[in-house]
């Protein structure tokens, strides 16, 4: 008897975002629950489950900007994090959790 053998790839989240609201929940999430790093370690498998291509066309970076901002212990500009999450159709907010509205994000 042949035992078969097991063919396993790394685990990765960007081809399990289906969808934008995947991609929103996700990135809602890391925001919520995780540090700094991981917020752009999300932001990176965001831009990879939507195509980086398209997500630079869409946030007016280059190609190779995008890159380099989601690349790992990358210090990104707060303009560019705008940017990439509004492309995403998550522009950032400001809440009042005390009163439970939330104010939309100013843009240029």
């Amino acid at each position: 008897m042949t035992a078969k053998k097991i063919r396993t790839k790394p685990f990765d989240v960007a081809e399990h975002l289906r969808d934008e609201e995947d991609i929103q929940l996700y990135l809602a999430e890391t925001l919520k629950e995780g540090s700094h790093d991981e917020f752009i370690s999300a932001l990176s498998t965001a831009a990879r489950a939507r195509g980086m291509t398209l997500l630079a066309k869409e946030a007016g970076l280059n190609r190779e900007s995008l890159y380099k901002a989601l690349s790992p212990d990358s210090k990104p500009r707060f303009e560019t994090i705008m940017k990439i999450t509004s492309a995403l159709g998550m522009p950032l907010t400001v809440a009042d959790l005390g009163a439970g509205k939330s104010v939309q994000g100013f843009e240029r």
